[in-house]
């Protein structure tokens, strides 16, 4: 295992595959369908709150994300929405569920050099049959010593995972697009926290960075990691 780090956890959603776009489309989507009732920028609003509202009862994931759009398609439209409308947010989300994995540049090349002497884990939030259904479609499965669909990322999440499956966060990574999810509490933990922006970032994965902090680092693209881990690795 290398020196001062022995395990790196991954994000799977706009980290590894591509994620957002999916529900971007179908965002744009609801808004053409509700558009005789709401202007966009309201119904992105009020769906920004149900899906505030709902976090606590449906999860991370498409599943949520559909009722929380049926549950703004009634609300804005005083319970008049037609059954067409609700039928069409189901079939999208039906899609969602289905859309091919598209890797993310360099993704696969970075996830390999980093198992040859880490261990390497998979941490990601949202439904448990969609994520096992893209990691197996992505063909990175066999890199991962393990896999952990959790309900929420927090500070505790980490130390728990990294304990069981590393030698504690203290000497772990995370890598991954959140700042709020993926780097934020890996750094209160203990950890290194990788950011790797994609561009296209829920409003409510948003966090303040953890500048100046000794574990914090930022890159542009997977393809720095390889050279970030060796060089932590050797420190």
């Amino acid at each position: 295992m290398g020196g001062k780090l022995t395990t790196i956890g991954f994000d799977a959603d706009d980290t590894l595959w591509h994620n957002e776009r999916f529900f971007r489309m179908t965002q744009d989507r609801f808004a053409e369908l509700l558009a005789d009732f709401a202007d966009q920028d309201h119904l992105e609003e009020r769906l920004l709150e149900a899906e505030k509202r709902n976090l606590g009862h449906y999860g991370f994931g498409v599943k949520g994300f559909v009722l929380s759009m049926i549950e703004t398609a009634i609300e804005v439209t005083e319970e008049r929405v037609p059954a067409a409308v609700i039928f069409e947010l189901m079939e999208a989300g039906r899609e969602m569920l289905n859309h091919p994995i598209d890797l993310l540049p360099h993704a696969a090349e970075a996830v390999a050099h980093c198992a040859e002497n880490h261990r390497v884990l998979l941490i990601t939030k949202g439904d448990l049959l969609d994520q096992e259904r893209k990691l197996a479609q992505s063909g990175l499965g066999d890199l991962f010593d393990g896999v952990e669909i959790v309900s929420d990322k927090r500070q505790s999440v980490y130390e728990d995972i990294f304990a069981r499956h590393g030698d504690g966060a203290d000497l772990g990574m995370m890598v991954g697009n959140s700042m709020k999810s993926d780097v934020v509490p890996m750094v209160d933990a203990g950890g290194w926290g990788v950011y790797v922006p994609h561009g296209l970032t829920w409003a409510l994965e948003v966090a303040t960075p953890p500048d100046g902090h000794s574990k914090y680092r930022q890159l542009e693209a997977l393809n720095g990691l390889p050279a970030l881990v060796d060089e932590i690795s050797k420190a």
